[in-house]
């Protein structure tokens, strides 16, 4: 496991700082940085536990999952089966799909999210969708540029969902979008510029088009597959960054799903901790927000 402070980061090849910030890669890189610090007071520490709702029995009886075969949205499906909801995933290969059909609750479908009616035929059915989708890439050779699946296939489920009537859709993008662009280190917001701008879009498409839906927006920061601390929060500071492990943003994206508190509603998803760069000004309190 690497950390990497924010003095370092010059260093760091841009495959490394991509690795940490998508939300469905395999890699296990590590990025801790902030502009800010965090530290609980007392009255926040105890409320990162204060909220949380039951995971015993979900609000949603079949939920749609775009990303469901690796990273983060592989562990919200282990999530929801344990809330006694069934789930359907789109994944894009026939091992994926045989190995997710064997647990039971999952209906996984071979299909392409870049296909908006793959994505449509999928989700009929399914009361709330989530999907994770991101760091994946397909060259338009009539157009000579790439096509990024955090914006086509985000936009996918979103549009299904507005065909399907499907009111409930949590979007998790990145720290670096939209109004939290300046919580990122500046060589972050460079090196991830064309994910980011993507992810941004496809945000913004659920904030301006489909107001009518039940969306929650959840960003996390740095990603690390290591095994839950169960100490993750959200807030809706927009100027800090934080590390948190995959696990811990599986869970309160699945707490979310079933907390109408987070309905309409742009989060940043963090482990206050996970050792993070201390700026010159000292540690400073994350207002957590309670679900």
């Amino acid at each position: 496991m690497y950390h990497y402070r924010l003095g370092l980061i010059a260093c760091l090849s841009i495959t490394q700082i991509c690795n940490a910030f998508l939300v469905n890669s395999n890699h296990c890189n590590g990025f801790v940085s902030s502009r800010r610090s965090f530290q609980s007071s007392s009255t926040t520490s105890s409320s990162c536990s204060v909220g949380r709702i039951s995971l015993s029995m979900s609000s949603y009886k079949q939920v749609f999952v775009a990303g469901g075969s690796r990273g983060v949205g592989r562990v919200i499906i282990d999530k929801l089966i344990e809330q006694e909801s069934k789930v359907v995933t789109l994944v894009r290969s026939t091992e994926a799909a045989k190995t997710l059909n064997t647990i039971d609750g999952v209906t996984a479908i071979v299909g392409d999210a870049f296909d908006q009616k793959s994505v449509e035929n999928a989700m009929d059915g399914c009361d709330a969708a989530i999907t994770t989708l991101g760091g994946s890439t397909i060259s338009n050779k009539n157009e000579n540029k790439k096509r990024f699946i955090d914006y086509e296939g985000n936009n996918n489920v979103i549009e299904s969902a507005g065909i399907l009537g499907v009111q409930r859709i949590i979007l998790v993008t990145s720290v670096g979008c939209g109004n939290s662009k300046d919580a990122a280190p500046e060589a972050l917001n460079i090196a991830l510029k064309d994910f980011l701008a993507a992810k941004e879009k496809a945000e913004n498409v659920l904030i301006k088009y489909y107001t009518n839906t039940n969306w929650t927006i959840i960003r996390p920061g740095g990603l690390i597959s290591e095994p839950s601390t169960s100490k993750a929060i959200l807030t809706k500071d927009n100027t800090v960054i934080g590390s948190i492990h995959r696990e811990d943003v599986a869970d309160l994206v699945t707490q979310a799903l079933n907390s109408p508190n987070t309905e309409r509603q742009i989060l940043t998803a963090l482990d206050p901790t996970i050792p993070s760069a201390t700026s010159s000004k000292g540690l400073s309190t994350v207002e957590v927000y309670a679900l």
